[in-house]
């Protein structure tokens, strides 16, 4: 059976093709949907429910962040959406594939294909080098030693680093080190980038850059970010934040 995830090819990617100003006239299609997610942790009377009923879409291009105190289950939500977690019911659907009715090893493909995942405490590799963490999803990928090597020192000059390609992660700062996180998440030009809580392990003004830089991903590039926030005015700064509370979605609120 031929999904349609397979003709995602990120052979040829990243290609950082900058927005014309025509783009934003077009019907812009969904990234992700979805749909009445529900997670149980437990059984009998330890039975935990984490989330209940989320429901939402975000469309192709957008920056979404996803609100809610510790606790209120929105790195439980994060984890469905990036196929980390299985749903104890509901559907996740990302560019027209329903993942969950895929097998684990399917879901694995799909998820190094599409997905991108920034974390807050960067999980690099600290012996090798600035270029290999970056290589290393196309390294999955099975892609070719020069094209991916290519592909990597164009996304880091992206970023603005491409200079400590052959740094280890240990010799650069926080604020470095993300940025190193996000250009391994865009190295197979992933249809969506998960970010939970990127600025989380950084000061402010470093937090701030590195928030820069995902807007300027978003904007310029139309990639489409979910990113988990416990930062108020991060969450105002994107287009749109969902509030989860108690494990459901409390409101939406759409940021002009």
């Amino acid at each position: 059976m031929t999904h349609p995830y397979h003709h995602h090819d990120p052979s040829a990617r990243p290609e950082f093709h900058e927005e014309t100003g025509g783009a934003a006239d077009l019907p812009r299609d969904i990234a992700l949907e979805a749909k009445d997610l529900y997670k149980v942790f437990g059984s009998g009377a330890g039975k935990v429910v984490a989330l209940k009923h989320a429901t939402f879409t975000v469309k192709k291009g957008e920056f979404v962040a996803i609100v809610g105190p510790s606790g209120s289950g929105k790195s439980t939500l994060l984890n469905l959406l990036g196929a980390i977690d299985r749903p104890t019911s509901g559907k996740v659907i990302i560019n027209g594939v329903d993942i969950f009715s895929l097998g684990d090893q399917e879901i694995a493909t799909m998820r190094n294909k599409l997905i991108g995942f920034i974390f807050q405490s960067y999980n690099l590799i600290n012996r090798t080098t600035v270029l290999r963490n970056v290589e290393l999803p196309a390294i999955v990928m099975e892609i070719g030693k020069e094209e991916r090597r290519n592909r990597a020192l164009k996304v880091l000059e992206v970023l603005g680093i491409k200079d400590k390609a052959n740094f280890k992660p240990t010799s650069l700062s926080g604020g470095q080190q993300q940025r190193v996180a996000i250009a391994r998440s865009l190295m197979n030009n992933p249809a969506i980038l998960l970010a939970d809580e990127p600025t989380g392990n950084l000061d402010t003004k470093t937090g701030n850059e590195v928030f820069a830089l995902l807007k300027m991903l978003s904007h310029k590039f139309r990639m489409t970010i979910i990113m988990v926030t416990h930062n108020p005015e991060l969450a105002a700064a994107t287009d749109r934040a969902i509030y989860v509370r108690d494990g459901g979605i409390e409101k939406e609120v759409r940021n002009l």
